[in-house]
Order: structure tokens, then sequence, then C-alpha cells
């Protein structure tokens, strides 16, 4: 029984590309900041109280089980809300019609295309490296003629918890509003 879970749950831990798992949107080259626009699509959301980095594992398995008892495939990345903790699970377009509705702590949101600032980087997923990605990406935005952050920004990340930190990919994203110009 446990070394079936293990199998089950082996392709939402591996990287993606062991698992060729569906990319919501391309990502952003490590040490690159860049402006685009996120596809509009459905998210799947499990949320806590805390802090992201104090709740991943707890929010991680509502989604699992979630996506695992409706065959909905896995699709890269996964989003993580920091503050307010919160991760959302993309689904890809093709599984759509599995989508049940709201279960238990997962919520189906539905999010219209978005425009935002990212930062792609290498390494763990930890406090550390996002706010130092964060930090960057900020001081980035501030710098460009017609853009400004809108609301906080969050961690996107593209590479499952068994790949070593050395070579986990992620991004940090902010919602931009443009200020006259961009």
């Amino acid at each position: 029984m446990k070394l079936r879970f293990l199998l089950a749950l082996l392709p939402a831990l591996l990287p993606p590309a062991a698992v060729a798992a569906e990319e919501a949107f391309p990502p952003t080259p490590s040490g690159a900041n860049e402006v685009k626009v996120l596809p509009p699509g459905i998210l799947l959301r499990s949320a806590g109280p805390g802090e992201y980095f104090d709740r991943a594992n707890d929010l991680f398995m509502p989604l699992f089980r979630y996506i695992s008892r409706h065959d909905i495939a896995m699709t890269v990345p996964v989003e993580a809300r920091v503050r307010d903790a919160a991760m959302y699970f993309w689904v890809a377009e093709s599984q759509h019609a599995k989508v049940a509705g709201d279960e238990g702590a997962v919520v189906v949101e539905r999010k219209p295309a978005r425009r935002v600032a990212s930062r792609g980087a290498r390494g763990s997923y930890s406090r550390k490296n996002y706010e130092r990605t964060r930090d960057e990406l900020l001081a980035w935005v501030a710098t460009q003629p017609g853009l400004a952050a809108e609301g906080e920004p969050y961690a996107v990340f593209w590479s499952g918890p068994f790949t070593p930190g050395f070579l986990k990919r992620y991004e940090v994203h902010v919602t931009l509003k443009p200020t006259g110009g961009g």
C-alpha cells in the first residue's frame, strides 16, 4: 500500500522534464527580468493561515489528492502566495473538463490573463531565495518607465521537490499596472 502511494505520488514530485508535464506558460530564464502576459486559466487553490514557507506541505496534499481523484495531469508551474499561505496548481486546457468544482480545502479559480513582471532564478525553494529574488524584481520594476507593481509578489515553482536545490528553477512574479507609457 505504501509503495503504491509513493509510486502514485512520484510524477508530481519529479522534475517537470522527467514526467513531461505541460507548461502553462514559458519560464523566465534564470537571472533574467521580463514582462509577460500569463494566459487565462483554471487554477486549483489550497490555502491556510500563516506563511507559505511554513505551510507548503500542508497545502500540497489537498491539491495532489484532488488531481489524483479526478485524473488531472500535473501542469507546471506551481504558484505560491507567501504571506497568507496559498498554493495554486494550474490545470492544462486539455484537462478543464475533469475539474469537478470546489472540494474540501481545494477551491477552483478562473483567472483572467495577467500582465506580470517576472525574474527567473535557480536554487532551493527557500524564504531567503524568494526574498532576494523578490527584492531584485521590485528594484528592476522601479527602474522601468511605464510600469508599476500592483499587489504582493508571489513565487512560481517549476521543479519537483526531489530535484536537487541547485537545479531547481523558480520565478518571482508581481502583477503590473500601466503607469502611462507602458
